[in-house]
């Protein structure tokens, strides 16, 4: 049997799982449905920050530290997930221009809860594996709604690979920076 205290990161795990994915797949709804998708992905970026409300910034990977060196590492996980978008036969973006500032928003939103909020909840319940592990495989359904099926996979290696720098450098702001460069390349 369970203890409460055993209890207790399960718990917050599972709400905030829970929270992330309606959130996440009300935002894929609400954009298909919307004709106002910016300010969907902006409050859907905003609501996804609540996440960290309980988290202190060292917690979430947000420490001020070697702060050029994160932000190089970002630069350098753009590069990394940028390959498909070299890739393609266009390699120009396909953002429109009046969608970059909610893109940039929501994609704040999604690391702060994803290799954030959710990845120290995930932590506390088992560690790095269990962190790693979870939230990719979250990240991965919450984009189940807004991306073909067939595009799935790059989404489940992104977060793969976001989740194991924020494993291995302690870091959030990287995966930040790089997620915000890939989205408004893509």
């Amino acid at each position: 049997m369970l203890s409460v205290r055993a209890t207790r990161p399960l718990v917050r795990a599972a709400i905030l799982a829970t929270y992330i994915l309606l959130v996440e797949w009300t935002r894929a709804l609400a954009a298909i449905a919307s004709r106002d998708a910016g300010g969907v992905l902006v409050i859907g970026g905003l609501a996804m920050v609540l996440t960290a409300a309980f988290v202190s910034f060292d917690r979430l990977g947000l420490g001020t530290s070697r702060l050029g060196l994160r932000i190089l590492g970002g630069l350098a996980l753009a590069a990394v997930l940028l390959l498909p978008a070299a890739a393609r036969a266009s390699a120009a973006p396909i953002l429109p221009a009046f969608l970059a500032m909610p893109a940039v928003v929501v994609s704040i939103g999604e690391e702060i809860a994803f290799r954030g909020a959710l990845y120290a909840a995930l932590d506390d319940l088992g560690g790095a594996p269990v962190a790693i592990i979870g939230s990719t495989a979250l990240w991965t359904a919450a984009h189940a709604l807004s991306h073909p099926p067939e595009f799935l996979f790059a989404v489940a290696a992104a977060g793969l690979l976001l989740g194991l720098w924020r494993w291995a450098c302690k870091d959030l702001v990287g995966p930040i920076v790089g997620h915000v460069i890939a989205d408004l390349a893509l």
